[in-house]
């Protein structure tokens, strides 16, 4: 068995034996996923008295076990694993095991964010220590008790036993003795081989709530004496409020007031995660939902043109001045300057060899660009909060993916201390990068602060795909060099995007090249752009994979031998010092994709691509059949292999696999935001593209590597590379290359 010593957050675990009847409450912090040196520092600075325990497992005198979920649910299935990981260690039976979402409380918690593909990855050491530090204690309680040696007593499903006298224990029988023991400087966690819990599917704790429609979302969310909030925003990206005239809105039934609002004040230094464009708003308030939307149609709001604006922004401990320039920008526009940035040379990032050379002694030259629009994120739940603010608290309620970071920015804007903010997260109905950005929850505060009332702030679909936050239009320029036998020389990738850039200079096949060189840009815009579900890697990823399925063409080679070429050269004799994978990782999954598709034996009229690609620290190959039917694509089956090391719910990381292959698909192939005069073209699903059941993937088969190495993400990875996989697919169909998506309307219109 593996040791963990706990001296390090001692104090981080609490024990009370408040419960009615006896029992065990084990608060636990996270800091015990930090090295040491940072715990200290973190340690030292807690209180010396806990007067709140809200991260724990609570074990009831009748050997029930309640397990707080920490992390935010978005659909990506925490709410289940987190509490499975630390039932493991704790040898419960699952059946007995009772889960509550934790609510926000940064003193026990240190990420309390959904995001990055991290929940699992960054919680694996602390759930299972907090777990297997109340085993011990009841362990303890037992061998004092029953005056054994505690390494004569087993644990199994909840009950403690000691074979030699034959004395046995549930949980509940020995919770409260366990209570009154001191901490373990360290405990003894189990070895994989003898997991129970872990590597089993359990199904999701909700699932039943979910289906038969009971409150969960903060849409759900209803309170004595609320009122409906809905906002109006500028019609465009760069502008902003002039003046309106709220006199006929304010005469319509059931109306209260309606006011500006500034969502953050000029002077404020907002965090990465306060985003948004349009600060200036006008709020219409009512008793109910339709009363306001009929109050804020009637509303007469003049707009006017803003000047370029700098902010100055946090992000992650860095000061920067975010620039917005002035103008209204549309889509034709966006096209001219991605097509002539990425034909500039551009800033290096990365340069290995001499690739200038290489490339004027090739014997062939592949050249290539790729491009993709700005995506709305279109949650099934569109932004909503409830604010109830008073003059000496807040208590607010909704869905947002980073609570603690909020938190701050409503304390700031509310002038209320941090202790006096009550942040409770609902469940979300969609995220995928969206709900990081909350200025929503901070609009939400303000309206009631100004209203002295409870209030429910609520977007329509077309507020929410009119604000922001997007997917920046990304576009990448390739080259790659072969020499006259066809062996790859020199690789070249120029990228960048509105207004941030999509390149990872350090992952492959950079370190696989002798000759590389990796070129970066951005141009400014005035449009709000953020973290989309597997940021940046979304565009790239399929735009790297096309162009390696080409260049394996032109050098008369098949594709994953191609790429399995050039990684086994980064195993053997890797090029530079900063790649960010592991090469026999990544050959690993091409090496089982290609066993479980049988590439390579295709059936008459099946048509094949495959991708792979390493981003949030786990590795996926997909491999993708299409077949054809009056000139349109039917995708037969997707089969994936997945490197995200020990899967710690099958069905839920299936779950994960299949959404984001269809997720992938459906934004490569159908899914695009187009702008005219700063104003999106598309403001609901009448206009904007998502894929149908009809077309989805017939079957997906999904394949884990087992290796036992910790769990790495698995949010995310699968959504990137099978954008890849179906150009390469649709290219072997239809002998048409797809450069630009969405693919199924793509016009050559950017070089």
């Amino acid at each position: 068995m593996t040791l963990v010593k706990t001296s390090y957050n001692r104090r981080s675990f609490l024990k009370t034996t408040t419960m009615a009847g006896g029992g065990l409450v084990l608060g636990f912090s996270w800091l015990a996923s930090c090295k040491p040196e940072v715990q200290q520092q973190q340690v030292a600075e807690m209180p010396k008295e806990w007067f709140d325990l809200n991260g724990y497992l609570k074990i009831g005198d009748n050997g029930m076990v309640t397990i707080m979920s920490p992390n935010p649910e978005i659909g990506q299935n925490v709410k289940t694993s987190m509490p499975m990981i630390v039932a493991e260690e704790l040898d419960v039976d699952w059946k007995d095991v009772i889960v509550k979402q934790a609510p926000l409380n940064t003193e026990i918690f240190s990420r309390q964010l959904a995001g990055g593909s991290q929940s699992i990855r960054q919680g694996w050491e602390s759930l299972r220590m907090a777990g297997a530090t109340a085993k011990h204690m009841l362990v303890a309680a037992a061998a004092q008790e029953w005056q054994v040696p505690a390494s004569e007593i087993t644990v199994s499903n909840g009950e403690i036993s000691h074979k030699a006298s034959g004395k046995r224990a549930h949980f509940g029988e020995m919770a409260s003795a366990a209570a009154q023991l001191t901490v373990p400087e360290e405990v003894k966690l189990k070895e994989h081989k003898d997991f129970t819990i872990i590597g089993t599917s359990r199904k999701n704790v909700d699932g039943k709530k979910i289906v038969t429609g009971q409150p969960l979302y903060g849409l759900d969310v209803q309170k004595e004496g609320m009122l409906i909030a809905m906002i109006a925003h500028p019609p465009a990206f760069g502008m902003q409020l002039k003046s309106f005239d709220a006199e006929e809105a304010k005469s319509m039934p059931g109306i209260k007031d309606v006011f500006q609002m500034k969502t953050f004040e000029d002077d404020y230094n907002m965090s990465a995660f306060d985003n948004t464009a349009f600060k200036n708003l006008v709020v219409v308030v009512g008793e109910t939902t339709w009363q306001v939307m009929q109050a804020k149609k009637a509303l007469k709001v003049e707009w006017e043109q803003s000047p370029t604006q700098e902010a100055k922004m946090q992000i992650f401990g860095r000061e920067m001045n975010v620039r917005f320039p002035e103008g209204l920008e549309g889509t034709e526009g966006h096209n001219e300057t991605l097509a002539q940035q990425g034909k500039i040379t551009q800033e290096v990032a990365r340069k290995d060899g001499d690739p200038e050379a290489m490339f004027k002694k090739a014997a062939k030259i592949i050249e290539r660009s790729y491009s993709c629009p700005f995506l709305a994120h279109n949650c099934m739940e569109p932004m909503n909060f409830f604010a109830d603010v008073k003059a000496d608290e807040a208590t607010l309620i909704g869905p947002i993916q980073t609570p603690e970071i909020m938190e701050q920015s409503v304390s700031a804007r509310l002038g209320l201390p941090l202790e006096k903010i009550d942040i409770q997260m609902t469940r979300m109905g969609g995220g995928f990068g969206r709900r990081l950005y909350g200025h929503f929850l901070t609009e939400a505060g303000v309206i009631s602060q100004k209203m002295k009332s409870p209030i429910k702030l609520v977007y329509t679909r077309e507020d929410d795909m009119s604000m922001g936050v997007y997917r920046p239009a990304y576009h990448a320029y390739y080259r790659a060099a072969l020499d006259a036998n066809n062996n790859l020389i020199a690789f070249h990738v120029r990228a960048g995007g509105i207004p941030e850039s999509p390149l990872a200079a350090n992952r492959f096949p950079a370190g696989a090249v002798d000759h590389y060189l990796a070129e970066n840009w951005t141009v400014d815009s005035n449009i709000t752009v953020g973290a989309f579900r597997a940021p940046r890697s979304n565009f790239i990823a399929g735009a790297e994979q096309s162009f390696l399925d080409e260049v394996a063409e032109a050098a008369g080679k098949d594709p994953i031998d191609f790429r399995l070429e050039l990684l086994k050269k980064a195993q053997e004799k890797p090029v530079g010092e900063n790649n960010d994978y592991e090469a026999d990782r990544y050959a690993g999954v091409l090496e089982l994709v290609r066993d479980k598709a049988n590439w390579g034996q295709e059936k008459a009229g099946m048509h094949r691509g495959v991708s792979a690609y390493f981003c949030h620290n786990s590795y996926v190959a997909q491999v993708l059949d299409i077949t054809m039917k009056d000139d349109k694509p039917t995708v037969e089956k997707v089969t994936a292999a997945i490197d995200c090391g020990i899967v710690v719910n099958p069905d839920a990381a299936k779950n994960l696999a299949e959404g984001g292959a269809v997720d992938g698909i459906g934004h490569a192939m159908y899914s695009g935001l187009t702008f005219k005069d700063g104003a999106p073209e598309q403001s609901n699903f009448d206009k904007y593209r998502l894929i149908r059941h009809s077309e989805a993937p017939k079957e997906i088969e999904t394949y884990f590597v087992e290796n036992g190495i910790d769990p790495t993400g698995l949010g995310e990875p699968p959504f990137p590379p099978i954008m890849g996989a179906l150009a390469n697919a649709l290219y072997k169909a239809t002998g048409t290359r797809h450069y630009h998506q969405p693919f199924i309307t793509e016009k050559q219109v950017v070089g």
